[in-house]
């Protein structure tokens, strides 16, 4: 694969078999030059939680929990009552109207 130009990070691949269906029939391994890829229930792909089954669960509880954390990095500046008026409103506008518009249309 590397003589095409593709690189594969042998010790990072992963093969996911999607069973949305709900048949489960998974025959044989999957090999790249030989070397067996393990097999996994879910992974992390651009941020959400791929799962084998089509579970959103735990992907949806990653999303709560990562944007908890960007609400108390924002809360610092936002309740902070040494920070001027005008401060507060920039980041208003610039980091939290948005984040609140992006969730709410996804």
């Amino acid at each position: 694969m590397e003589t095409r130009g593709f690189r594969v990070s042998r010790s990072k691949i992963e093969c996911l078999h999607c069973c949305f269906s709900g048949t489960e029939d998974v025959r044989g391994e999957v090999t790249i030059d030989g070397m067996a890829i393990p097999k996994v229930e879910k992974f992390k792909y651009l941020g959400s939680i791929i799962h084998q089954k089509g579970s959103i669960d735990e992907d949806i509880t990653q999303c709560i929990k990562v944007d908890w954390q960007k609400w108390n990095y924002a809360s610092g500046v936002l309740c902070d009552k040494r920070m001027p008026v005008g401060l507060k409103g920039k980041v208003y506008h610039m980091v939290v109207r948005p984040a609140v518009l992006y969730e709410s249309e996804c």
